[in-house]
């Protein structure tokens, strides 16, 4: 019996596992800390004009998403007309993809990047190179050694996840200068809003001065709007519209479009959120390194702990145990980082108890 067969390298693609969500039981707290989720959720605003916006359920979104790229072109001093938005920079990331990778190009992405970037660059029967890390930080030198004449994308989070590494600007711009001109440099800003880094830079000067770079960024992170997945991305005017002529025309909702121009107006909520993370990635930092492991120095809204290979000590125990006191982290293995948890900075409550059970954790026998 013959059936559909999917495209060629479609079932070599590792499907993406997100952070397991915590299973509540009775009587037990539960911290789910494996996603990268704000502890402080939205701004109140953003709530209010997305229930507000159920009143027109009925009513198709603006196509464009007018208003949310205004309110982004405001907060950030853009043109709006070189601005998309998408249901989560996820979908803007697979649109880049279908865009300018075809069967047998290259794409490039760094050792423990994104898991997005090899699923879309597959997606499209493109080849994902890996370019090695040092330090578990992004290496320019390396990127630049693994270009082909095949490469028509470079991937680089800056912020990346889950390491919470990044380069400074000048080692982007060295990218960007040592790259083909016909290469696309695809900037991944999540994180950015968490560094207080005087070397960083999110990538809009680099955008906004070559026709060769974008910048994508989300609502998820700090303005807490990872349920109604919302992103964007600012690009040169060929690259806008390219991806447009590919892009659903209806791709954000209303409420998601109203909610987001809320929380991006909300500067004292995002400024509390900021706040809220440095210091306690300081704290946790400190406490984590005190109890004898190695956490990877972060600029995001997680750290990276790394575990012992000695049997009863190693990251899947840690992992385990945790897990049994409602402390739930992300385990890594998918990320080539099976030695390692990635812990996001949660509530003060949650941070302290993490802190509490991996003291226990090595006193454990």
């Amino acid at each position: 019996m013959s059936r559909p067969v999917p495209n060629p390298g479609i079932l070599e693609i590792a499907p993406y596992t997100p952070g397991k969500s915590p299973v509540p039981e009775p009587g037990r707290k539960v911290f789910k800390l494996s996603a990268n989720e704000t502890p402080l959720g939205p701004s109140p605003k953003a709530i209010a004009a997305y229930k507000n916006a159920a009143d027109h359920l009925e009513d198709y979104p603006e196509g464009t998403s007018r208003v949310l790229r205004e309110a982004i072109s405001r907060a950030f001093g853009l043109d709006p007309d070189r601005i998309i938005c998408g249901a989560g920079s996820d979908e803007i990331l697979n649109l880049l993809a279908k865009t300018f990778l075809g069967h047998g190009d290259e794409a490039i992405s760094t050792t423990h990047g994104f898991l997005v970037y090899p699923i879309a660059t597959m997606a499209c029967g493109a080849i994902n190179v890996v370019a090695p890390e040092k330090d578990f930080t992004a290496d320019v030198d390396a990127i630049l050694a693994r270009v082909s004449p095949r490469t028509k994308l470079v991937w680089l989070a800056n912020p990346n996840n889950p390491t919470g590494t990044y380069i400074p600007f000048d080692e982007v711009k060295r990218l960007r200068a040592s790259l083909p001109e016909h290469v696309l440099l695809v900037l991944d800003a999540a994180y950015s809003d968490y560094v207080s880094r005087n070397d960083y830079e999110i990538g809009i000067e680099l955008v906004a001065t070559t026709e060769n770079t974008v910048m994508t960024h989300t609502f998820s992170k700090i303005h807490g709007l990872a349920a109604l997945r919302i992103g964007w991305m600012f690009g040169p005017a060929n690259i806008v519209d390219a991806v447009n002529r590919i892009r659903g025309p209806f791709n954000v909702s209303t409420p998601a479009m109203l909610a987001a121009v809320a929380a991006i107006e909300d500067t004292a909520h995002i400024q509390m959120s900021k706040a809220h993370t440095e210091k306690w990635r300081n704290w946790l930092t400190d406490e984590v390194t005190k109890l004898g492991f190695k956490v990877t120095p972060s600029v995001a809204n997680f750290i990276l702990i790394h575990f012992p290979q000695e049997k009863g000590k190693t990251a899947a125990d840690a992992d385990a145990f945790l897990t049994k006191r409602g402390l739930v982290l992300r385990g890594l293995p998918n990320y080539g980082l099976p030695h390692a948890l990635r812990l996001t900075i949660g509530t003060e409550e949650a941070n302290r108890l993490v802190v509490d059970g991996l003291r226990d954790f090595t006193a454990h026998k």
